[in-house]
């Protein structure tokens, strides 16, 4: 993610740091990691969560509440807005991106990620929290038409996405996950999570040069899809989920799959 950032507003600059956003930062630790080279701003309704990050991460301007309401004192103002994994949270995820795109200023940009495929669905999702995971088509007509200018888009964690998928599936015939709490998180020996974590992060050299090349190859398939996009200039006026969007897999607040999809 680092990585990533850095090509897309470089920090540190003499005439001052950049400011980054970051949207549903729950517990705060992927905006704190830029806090040495960008003024940083972390927003999320969880109290709880706030009071946390607060407290790990002092040099991080840290607040509880909804965007874009909570952050017209800076929005406009912002170099980059992160939304990491929070628009499959929320039951109008067209509503949030276009309101946040509709109050920043056009050169904004946005670093967008969301969970992908379906058939990776297991408790992990429910136990998240999660409305929906997305196929590409799903991801793309979130702005489809506004005055946006796509630099990425692909999917991402795709290192490991067989053995992810091999073991969602083998979870959901066991009929539960194999983490705690219904998640599949587990920490692994320290050798073993390092070698996890140098291949994932080993794809943010192919991830960035699609922000310069457009022939550059994305990955076709991954456990989560990303997208940066640069605001243009043009007027948007926010809009609610569209009457054609297909229902929702599940709705985390009744706790029950949604019928209408099989």
């Amino acid at each position: 993610m680092r990585r990533l950032v850095e090509r897309i507003v470089p920090g540190g600059r003499p005439g001052g740091r950049p400011l980054v956003i970051d949207v549903g930062c729950g517990t705060g630790a992927n905006i704190a990691a830029l806090a040495t080279d960008y003024r940083c701003v972390g927003i999320d309704t969880s109290a709880e969560a706030i009071d946390r990050a607060g407290r790990r991460y002092p040099g991080v301007d840290f607040r509880v509440g909804l965007a874009p309401d909570d952050l017209e004192d800076c929005l406009g103002e912002a170099r980059l807005v992160m939304l990491m994994d929070v628009l499959e949270h929320v039951p109008d995820d067209f509503a949030l991106l276009s309101r946040l795109l509709a109050a920043s200023r056009p050169g904004t940009q946005f670093l967008i990620t969301v969970p992908a495929d379906l058939d990776l669905w297991s408790e992990h999702d429910e136990s998240f929290g999660h409305w929906r995971r997305y196929d590409m088509d799903r991801f793309m007509r979130l702005w489809r038409d506004l005055p946006v200018e796509p630099r990425l888009v692909s999917h991402y964690n795709a290192r490991l996405y067989p053995v992810v998928r091999h073991i969602r599936r083998r979870n959901r015939r066991r009929g539960h996950s194999q983490g705690a709490a219904g998640t599949d998180f587990t920490i692994p020996a320290r050798p073993i999570n390092a070698m996890l974590e140098r291949i994932f992060a080993g794809e943010a050299r192919r991830l960035g040069r699609q922000l310069e090349d457009r022939k550059a190859v994305p990955y076709r398939q991954g456990v989560s899809l990303i997208a940066v996009l640069r605001r243009t200039t043009g007027s948007i006026e926010p809009f609610v989920k569209p009457a054609d969007i297909a229902s929702d897999y599940f709705d985390p607040i009744a706790g029950e799959l949604i019928a209408a999809v099989s």
